[in-house]
């Protein structure tokens, strides 16, 4: 099952719901306009119980509300004891957003705590 958000530039969020695991990917600026179907997304993966994993390596930019969302995921997923990690390569710029907001582990070793 997949779910798309497409933006303007082809800027996205997809979920990729398999047996074991949710894969949530972002792909270019993830701002305040992506913030709605992030958050669905996001709870629809928690809900389901597995990992989830978020592939960063497309996206271009990460907003504040994005930094917010995955931050209040990485908590709820604590809280039920569902695995939480990043997936792949992060770019510059966005490991820079997830630093600035104390995301350091996220960003570097796909941990999320």
């Amino acid at each position: 099952m997949a779910h798309r958000a497409q933006m303007e530039q082809n800027v996205g969020v997809t979920l990729e719901q398999s047996e074991m695991l949710g894969l949530l990917r972002l792909e270019g600026a993830i701002e305040i306009d992506c913030a709605a179907e992030l958050k669905k997304l996001l709870l629809e993966a928690l809900a389901s119980g597995k990992q989830v994993r978020v592939s960063l390596a497309d996206a271009s930019e990460l907003g504040v509300t994005a930094v917010q969302l995955l931050w209040a995921a990485k908590r709820e997923a604590r809280a039920s004891s569902v695995g939480f990690v990043s997936e792949g390569q992060v770019p510059e710029s966005v490991s820079a957003a997830l630093a600035e907001a104390g995301f350091e582990r996220f960003a570097a070793t796909g941990e999320t705590n």
